[in-house]
């Protein structure tokens, strides 16, 4: 026979665009338009749809950027129309590839209620099915005209990101407002072409399903009348209902398909938008579940649900009854799908305790999943937490996107640091917009790499960003892949669903041990330094409010602020989204965090200093120190108050050939003419901290222009150019003072840098304090500290504990960590000594080692990245002053390193007072942290005391209570009882415990 095939291919995708598309809707009459735009930020749904609007038209420009446009649109159905199908194509100017990152709307009926979103992929509406002829048409649009920030040519610097600097010039045509005529049967035939013609596509040529199938598109094609498709179309499905049917094979790929609609709470729009988006697209997935029995939806963060309850009541309204019915999911049990890499120990938790107590208030539901198929790669303290919130799946996709090395399982048990394990799947489908392509599908099982253990995986489907959500086209395509030759099968699942699935058939999957490390984006750990220093902050002002507030409260009598911490810590919550605190949005959304954090700062501040003067006694009588630290600290103990033990001194001397030399008995530190530290000598040690011949906190500055992704990226080729910033414009002594200090002023580019490098009396550290006036652009700041250590490995504080990785390249998985994170240190240690590097509110670095050639000696450096200045989607990303706050710690042990990272973040405070504070928790063992003091938040007075293991090795350890105790309980993340474990006792008044490397306990002490 001979081969036709390429000929039926091409003629099939001619006759489907040209013939068999247009006819869906074969006759369409227009419908009048008229237009009002709101003026500023936009309206509530009663305003708008109460404005008087004007004339419009199809074809006239409409929309300045962030604007909002209410449109009305009127019509009649013609009574020729009678017994079919009529919809409403609404399409307000949509480019259909850009689902999700251009104009969206929102259809509402005269009363107000919300019917569907509008979206480049869903523009029809439905009017009548069956219609009678006659029928009065009004509905309303809450257009919103978002401008395209990603465009064709992406990551292209524009000022259209922030309503400031964006102008008013209208960014959208009115393309079509129609009543039109469906055909349902056109329709279908349109879905068993696609389905077909893409399952032949991923077919061997040489197969004879493909050739079965071509045979059967043909005999269909044949069939189509090119003047009369509606007519024809029955007679061509028919050609194609035998291929349609054949079963697929038994040992076929099993995918559930879970409707999905991935919405970032901020990216390249502000929150606000979020909260519009969101109720679009809920809209449009409770309409679609309501046409759809076997269609199942799942929606992550319950920031999202919050806040179309609060702003969208009547979409919230249809969106608690399909909870109900269990075909709307909330999935993930988080807060927001936020970052997991910069959030902070408790932060992280609290990600869980807020989300899962939502969905478990709202809806009674218990999330068994964390839900981040986003997430730019996952920190190795995060499985601990997962169980801790009582959690045991996790899913995302983002790791597919590695540039080096692909991940080498798709289901596997994901071990963190302190031993746990979760069951974790990486759809083989290598995207979360899943739309049922012939491609994707058998993508999906090709590059599935547990073949022959495994056989199930999942797919989410839908266009997410405010692209929609799952479209009717995609449902119907899973019904015909239900169960078909060539094809993996499909059927619409819960999360819950797949995982039990999953589980069951593997029963031994492998291991992956430590973070789970995106090989890219690996500059968002610096990208806009103020939100991440806003972040960081409030995670330690929050502490603090809940320790001196409990404190109070048992000691005082004094109320807890209950729903002020609760409201604060959903704030910062949110802004830990994996798009805000990486510094991944757009200037609207920095300009606005940058705000918000200030807010909560002078909250947070408030609250702490209204509890601390409840306990201070008289202001007259004295100063206490307030050290919320979990460490003591100049006599005063963790979490109490007292007067400072102030002791020892520091002494500053001019060095020979320039500089200084600061000495307070356990460091001598060398700062030569240039300003920069040529010696840190530990004199108890008798050794000498940097590499020979070396200099450090050596800023160096690179150019910083990524192939892609301007604000996500660093390349490795940043490193081939570097600029040492070594010349001074000063180096003078600091002034009188109890540190010892030098002021050392450079000058380079635009941009100017203002450091304080000092020792305190009787502190073993190298405090540098930087201020930089940045006004540089695509180029990389860093801090160089070379020192003389010999070490394979190195530690990075991550949530409740520490992660090592290699300081070698050996091989490519280590070779592409070269931008890494960290919290509040770095540390690295030959046997017996060891240097930490601390800080108070940065967290991307990098470490790299080298033998010197004169005496075959180890320099390892470590550099700490301060600054970008990418141009997309901000193109004044950090421009302006910023102030870091690092401290170098010599002769450190991990302990060493826990113990000064807590204290640069938790400054002691000063307190007219005399009435000294004891804790409210006191801890006899420093290896063991408490990360937490609070109320119960059920509001039983109970007192919560969080701690982990610190160090990597087991500890014991005795908690004692300052306060009279009823009882104590181990509890999870929630507060709630744990069965599974042995029961705390107290015993002579305090809790011993025994923990494992890392170990996250959680303790409710019952007040008598």
């Amino acid at each position: 026979m001979h081969d036709d095939r390429t000929l039926v291919e091409a003629r099939l995708r001619r006759v489907l665009d040209e013939r068999i598309r247009p006819a869906v809707y074969p006759e369409s009459v227009p419908l009048d338009v008229l237009v009002w735009n709101a003026p500023g930020e936009p309206v509530p749904v009663e305003e708008g749809l109460a404005a008087t609007p004007e004339p419009v038209a199809v074809g006239d420009m409409w929309g300045a950027p962030w604007g909002t446009s209410w449109f009305t649109v009127t019509g009649t159905v013609p009574g020729r129309w009678a017994g079919r199908t009529v919809e409403a194509i609404l399409d307000l100017g949509f480019d259909e590839n850009m689902p999700g990152f251009q104009c969206e709307g929102l259809v509402y009926r005269p009363e107000g209620t919300p019917v569907k979103g509008l979206n480049p992929r869903n523009q029809w509406v439905r009017v009548a099915a069956p219609a009678e002829g006659g029928e009065e048409v009004r509905l309303h649009i809450e257009a919103a005209s978002n401008p395209v920030i990603l465009d064709y040519h992406p990551f292209v610097p524009t000022r259209l990101g922030d309503k400031e600097t964006a102008g008013s010039a209208p960014q959208y045509r009115l393309a079509r407002m129609d009543l039109a005529v469906f055909d349902e049967t056109v329709w279908q035939l349109v879905l068993d072409l696609e389905v077909l013609g893409e399952l032949m596509h991923e077919l061997p040529a040489d197969g004879a399903r493909r050739h079965d199938i071509l045979r059967a598109v043909a005999r269909a094609l044949d069939r189509v009348d090119l003047q009369d498709v509606g007519g024809s179309a029955a007679a061509a499905r028919a050609e194609l209902a035998g291929v349609l049917a054949t079963p697929a094979r038994p040992s076929a790929h099993r995918i559930s398909a879970v409707g999905h609609a991935h919405i970032d709470s901020a990216w390249l729009w502000p929150l606000r938008e979020t909260v519009r988006k969101v109720a679009r697209t809920t809209a449009n997935m409770t309409a679609l579940l309501e046409d759809e029995p076997d269609f199942v939806f799942a929606m992550s963060q319950a920031q999202q649900f919050a806040w179309i309850k609060e702003h969208r009541p009547e979409v919230y309204a249809k969106v608690k009854k399909a909870v109900t019915d269990g075909r709307f999911v909330p999935a993930g049990g988080m807060w927001v799908e936020s970052d997991t890499n910069m959030p902070g120990s408790e932060a992280m938790a609290r990600q869980f305790v807020h989300g899962k107590r939502f969905f478990l208030d709202e809806f009674g539901i218990e999330n068994d999943e964390a839900w981040l198929p986003d997430t730019f790669g996952f920190a190795a303290g995060l499985p601990q937490i997962i169980k801790a919130a009582g959690s045991k799946w996790l899913l995302t996709q983002k790791i597919s996107w590695s540039q080096t090395n692909k991940f080498p399982h798709h289901t596997f048990q994901w071990e963190g640091i302190d031993g746990t394990r979760i069951f974790t799947h990486f759809p083989p489908v290598d995207t979360y917009n899943c739309s049922m392509k012939g491609s994707e599908i058998a993508h999906a099982e090709r590059n599935f790499k547990d073949k022959g253990m495994a056989r199930h995986s999942l797919a989410p489907t839908g266009w997410g960003d405010g692209g929609g959500g799952t479209t009717r086209e995609m449902v119907a395509k899973a019904a015909r892949l239900r169960d078909l030759e060539g094809s993996a099968t499909v059927q619409w699942e819960t999360p819950a669903e797949f995982f039990t699935k999953a589980e069951a058939e593997y029963a031994h999957p492998p291991v992956w041990v430590g973070e789970l490390y995106l090989e890219l984006h690996r500059a968002t750990l610096t990208s806009q330094a103020k939100t991440k220093q806003g972040n960081r902050r409030s995670e330690h002002l929050l502490r603090e409010a809940e320790l001196w507030a409990a404190t109070a409260a048992v000691r005082t009598g004094s109320d807890y602020p209950y729903e002020r911490l609760d409201r604060i810590w959903k704030t910062v919550l949110l802004h830990q989204f994996h798009d805000i605190l990486p510094g991944s949005s757009i200037a609207w959304v920095h300009r606005e965090a940058e705000k918000t954090y200030a807010a909560v700062a002078a909250e947070l501040n408030d609250i702490i200093g209204a509890a601390q003067r409840a306990l201070a006694g008289d202001a007259g009588g004295g100063e206490l120190v307030f050290n919320a630290a979990p460490h003591q600290r100049h006599g005063v103990a963790a979490g109490g108050a007292a007067p400072a033990a102030e002791g020892g001194s520091a002494q500053l001397t001019e060095r020979d050939g320039g500089g200084f030399v600061l000495d307070n008995g356990l460091l001598q530190v060398e700062i030569d003419g240039r300003g920069l530290v040529v010696s840190v000598y530990d004199i108890g040690a008798e050794r000498e901290t940097l590499a020979p011949g070396s200099a450090a906190n050596l800023l160096q500055i690179h150019p910083d222009f990524p192939n892609m992704w301007d604000a996500w990226d660093v390349d490795a080729f940043y490193r081939n150019t570097v600029t040492d910033l070594t010349d001074a414009d000063e180096v003078t002594a600091a002034g009188p003072g109890t540190a010892a200090a030098v002021r050392v002023v450079r000058s380079f580019g635009d941009s100017k840098v203002t450091q304080l490098i000092g020792l305190a009396p009787g502190a073993k550290r190298l405090d540098i304090d930087t201020e930089v006036d940045w006004h540089e652009t695509e180029k990389f700041l860093k801090a160089s500290f070379p020192l003389d250590i010999h070490a394979e490995r190195y530690a990075s504080e991550t949530q409740f504990g520490h992660f090592h990785r290699a300081t070698h390249t050996n091989t490519s998985w280590e070779a592409a960590k070269f931008e890494a994170c960290n919290h509040r240190f770095v540390h690295m240690e030959e046997p017996g000594w060891g240097v930490a590097l601390v800080n108070d509110s940065t967290y991307g670095h990098d470490v790299t080692r080298t033998v010197r050639t004169f005496d075959a000696g180890t320099t390892t450096t470590l550099r700490v990245s301060l600054l970008r200045a990418p141009r997309f989607p901000d193109p004044e990303t950090d421009q302006g002053v910023h102030r870091f706050r690092h401290a170098l710690v010599p002769g450190a042990s991990i302990g060493d390193a826990v113990r000064e990272g807590y204290r640069i973040n938790l400054p002691e405070r000063r307190v007219p007072g005399d009435a000294e504070v004891a804790p409210l928790v006191t801890v006899d063992n420093d290896a063991v942290v408490v990360s937490a003091v609070k109320l119960a938040d059920d509001g039983s007075g109970d007192v919560v005391v969080r701690l982990y293991e610190a160090t990597g090795g087991r500890a014991r350890a005795r908690v004692t209570p300052g306060f009279p105790a009823a009882g104590v309980l181990a509890t999870d993340l929630l507060e709630r009882t744990l069965d599974d474990v042995p029961a705390p006792e107290l015993v002579d008044g305090s809790v011993p415990l025994s923990l494992r490397p890392f170990e996250l306990v959680t303790l409710r002490l019952a007040r008598a």
